[in-house]
């Protein structure tokens, strides 16, 4: 006799396929980007020409995440992942003036810290049976608050007030990893597939990708605060 998978084997199995190319994605949009931002900043003439271009880089990233957002369920998942890709590089090319700035052993320090309490993050996001869909709503105007500090904080460029914003804005984006990681979860446990989840993969990997690499950034000043910078 025949034998079917039952339907929560398939479905387990729809999830992890969905959740596996998704971090898959992620992984190596930010093997890209360290890859890219070490190799840059190893190259002085190279460094110095980043530097120069760096608004227009900035903008530049802004705009493709844009892009993505807006069109995470339009744009065919080949162009999307292009998109993703050079993301990640133009990233790089803006990162590599943080290994300029910084010891190399507070950015590796920062690194692993940021990879541990995104792996911890993202499990809990996976398993928790809490619905956080409701957070979404504050999470957006944390973000907003958070960004409105950061500019207030240029001006009057407080010690105390920059390490509030650090510590906020490692809290935030740890609580984003989970909010995004479960949102990720309940989309794949609707039964995605074919090109739909493709996209919604790369999409999902762009959100992951931006709660890591802005809580490194966060968590780097911190090491910063402590230390850590060069002068």
């Amino acid at each position: 006799m025949q034998t079917y998978p039952s339907t929560q084997s398939r479905t387990t199995d729809i999830v992890r396929t969905f959740m596996a190319r998704t971090y898959s994605w992620m992984a190596a949009g930010l093997a890209l980007t360290a890859g890219i931002a070490w190799l840059t900043a190893s190259n002085e003439v190279l460094a110095l020409q980043v530097l120069n271009l760096r608004m227009p880089l900035i903008i530049a990233q802004l705009a493709l995440v844009f892009v993505l957002s807006l069109g995470a369920q339009r744009l065919p998942s080949a162009l999307a992942g292009v998109l993703f890709i050079v993301y990640a590089a133009l990233t790089g090319l803006t990162f590599s003036s943080i290994l300029l700035a910084y010891d190399m052993s507070a950015v590796t320090a920062a690194f692993a810290t940021t990879a541990g309490t995104f792996g911890l993050m993202s499990v809990a996001g996976f398993v928790i049976k809490k619905d956080l869909s409701a957070m979404g709503r504050f999470f957006m105007f944390a973000v907003l608050g958070l960004f409105v500090a950061m500019i207030v904080n240029l001006f009057v460029a407080s010690g105390p007030l920059t390490l509030i914003i650090s510590v906020v804005g490692v809290l935030l984006f740890a609580g984003l990893t989970a909010y995004d990681t479960q949102m990720l979860r309940n989309l794949a446990l609707s039964g995605i597939q074919g090109e739909q989840a493709e996209r919604a993969a790369i999409n999902g990997a762009l959100a992951l990708y931006l709660d890591f690499i802005n809580m490194f950034l966060f968590i780097l000043r911190l090491f910063g605060i402590g230390g850590g910078s060069r002068d």
